[in-house]
């Protein structure tokens, strides 16, 4: 078991509970933020001791965490159990959490999209405005799903500069916030 200061018990308890809200396990978010904070990689038992939480769901949610490509698996010497690691930097994690969430729903409400909207068309008695409806949603979808692939291809450090800069193009349109 490692010793956890106040400090990142707080961060942990508060990655799990915004965990949930984003429709994640409370402890696969837990485990992620104690692998994050963590100098050296874990191995399993560390973080279920840790976490107070069961083996089985540690590794539950290890699995799930590699699945999204934010953990690997390392090993130490002398020691033949795995251990764990998060990817540390955050632009880059955020970059692969966002492709994630777009590929399990966003592209799946696309293609659902479509399929809605072409059955519409074909009924023998169109609803024109149930049409209107879907088509307005699957533009914006589609547009929100290019938005994304664009910013996908802009390189961090010039994604970066992007941020900071937008306060100054919002006060240059009249759009600063009061």
């Amino acid at each position: 078991m490692i010793h956890l200061t106040s400090t990142m018990k707080k961060l942990i308890l508060h990655w799990g509970e915004m965990g949930t809200r984003w429709g994640i396990n409370r402890t696969m978010a837990q485990i992620h933020a104690l692998l994050y904070l963590s100098p050296a990689p874990l191995h399993a038992e560390e973080m279920a001791a840790t976490l107070s939480v069961a083996r089985s769901n540690v590794s539950n949610s290890l699995r799930e965490l590699q699945n999204w490509g934010i953990v690997k698996v390392t090993h130490v010497l002398g020691d033949r159990r795995d251990h764990f690691e998060s990817m540390k930097d955050v632009w880059e994690m955020f970059r692969i959490v966002l492709a994630e969430r777009k590929k399990r729903e966003l592209d799946p409400t696309l293609a659902m999209l479509r399929e809605c909207l072409a059955e519409a068309q074909k009924e023998r008695h169109p609803d024109k405005h149930t049409q209107e409806r879907l088509t307005e949603f699957l533009h914006f979808f589609e547009t929100m799903s290019s938005c994304y692939e664009q910013l996908r291809q802009v390189p961090t450090p010039a994604l970066i500069q992007m941020i900071k800069t937008s306060d100054k193009v919002r006060k240059l349109l009249g759009l600063a916030a009061k």
